[in-house]
């Protein structure tokens, strides 16, 4: 058993940010057992982690993002969406076949983000079903928990890249063989999108989601060219999710990236299907896709969560997705002639952190009962000579901390930076 001291933050519910300044947040054999103004006599003989003056915050979860995308960070943002992919993206993704160069990234990808304060994560690989599983290795050696995915594409893709459907098929059977070994870091069946499977290939997923009870990502209305490519693709669907719908990949805890264009009938199916919809407002700007109604999602009870989409996104640290988020939505107004609210900022940090930990089965903010997920934040640089509340530090540090100021990560109870 060991208490942190220090100024505790966390969001319980959407726009509510509760602070426990000089508090300790108590934690016994990993999980939370409550947060103290004072420590309770019968708590006395704790070992207490002093962290005086600095911010106790939740870590963050990455509800969507591309691992093998990494090294590709800023390339290409002048672009589309579809031009991106064919010109950057495939050929990246390609060079993941060579296993030492897979190990080598991931290892330095898995730092990455635990620096970030990450430590929930949903996450494509590429077709390579080795490389996969070196992902995931390297994600649990560092102590990140969360959902990674060999990605699925036997159609309408680069050559150096495609699979056959049979060979989709196999490989698949033998990643989710090899995926046995891991404690904290699950499988997720990841059909790229809708253009690059086949018919029989989502068909053959669809089957094994049921049968094994796997969950699925993929992608969603992102992007207008890109949506009247599924029309032509699947003329008996009226809309996009009818192409996930159909083959039984729509469905509760399925998590798709971005929903741009989706109008109130497809957010509505995502509501009664249980759908996560992962924000990636950085990639949806800087691949000119369009910015994504959150507020009326949000409005309307369907569940939302953020991701930096790296690399269509540029950031992978999640407070910049954060306050991102918060921008677009500012953005999102001005479009709407003042008919739509921004996010506030207790709103953005509640997207980043506990709307995208309920997907994996935790509670509102630092709940009673669940495993310690923290990050220790010193903003003494960030402050200057004003004197500011920890509610201002706060407010401040979502839109100007960096992974520098992280001085502390924990993850399922365990210090991992």
């Amino acid at each position: 058993m060991y208490a942190l001291k220090g100024h505790i933050i966390n969001a319980p519910r959407p726009g509510t940010v509760e602070i426990t300044e000089n508090g300790y947040l108590l934690i016994g054999d990993g999980d939370i057992i409550g947060i103290y103004p004072e420590l309770p006599e019968k708590y006395s003989g704790t070992h207490i982690i002093d962290y005086g003056d600095k911010l106790i915050m939740q870590s963050f979860c990455d509800m969507h993002l591309h691992a093998p995308q990494y090294p590709m960070l800023g390339l290409g943002m002048d672009l589309p969406l579809l031009e991106w992919l064919k010109t950057y993206t495939f050929k990246t993704e390609a060079n993941f076949s060579d296993n030492e160069y897979a190990k080598t990234v991931y290892s330095q990808l898995a730092r990455e983000l635990v620096d970030n304060g990450t430590t929930r994560v949903c996450m494509f690989s590429s077709v390579h079903t080795d490389a996969t599983l070196l992902l995931m290795n390297e994600l649990e050696r560092v102590g990140i928990i969360g959902y990674v995915g060999k990605v699925n594409m036997d159609q309408n893709s680069d050559p150096c890249i495609e699979e056959t459907t049979e060979a989709s098929k196999s490989e698949t059977l033998r990643w989710l063989n090899g995926c046995e070994v891991f404690g904290k870091i699950k499988p997720i069946l990841t059909p790229r999108f809708t253009p690059s499977c086949s018919p029989e290939l989502l068909s053959w997923l669809g089957g094994i989601a049921r049968e094994r009870n796997l969950r699925v990502q993929s992608h969603l209305s992102e992007n207008l060219s890109e949506m009247d490519w599924v029309r032509q693709l699947h003329p008996d669907c009226e809309q996009y999710w009818e192409t996930y719908d159909k083959y039984g990949l729509f469905k509760e805890n399925t998590v798709m990236a971005h929903c741009v264009h989706c109008d109130e009938r497809e957010r509505k199916a995502m509501k009664d299907r249980g759908v996560m919809v992962a924000h990636c407002p950085d990639s949806n700007i800087n691949l000119a896709s369009g910015i994504a109604p959150i507020r009326r999602m949000l409005d309307e009870g369907v569940k939302v969560a953020l991701g930096s989409d790296i690399a269509g996104g540029a950031q992978i640290g999640m407070l910049d997705v954060i306050s991102g988020a918060i921008r677009a939505s500012k953005m999102k107004r001005i479009q709407s002639e003042w008919q739509l609210d921004f996010l506030s900022v207790a709103e953005g940090f509640y997207l980043g952190t506990t709307a995208g930990a309920k997907y994996f089965g935790f509670g509102d903010g630092f709940a009673t009962g669940d495993m310690l997920h923290a990050i220790v934040v010193d903003d003494s640089s960030l402050c200057g000579s004003n004197k500011l509340s920890v509610r201002e530090r706060f407010e401040r540090c979502v839109y100007l901390a960096k992974k520098s100021n992280i001085e502390a990560v924990y993850s399922d109870g365990i210090k991992i930076k």
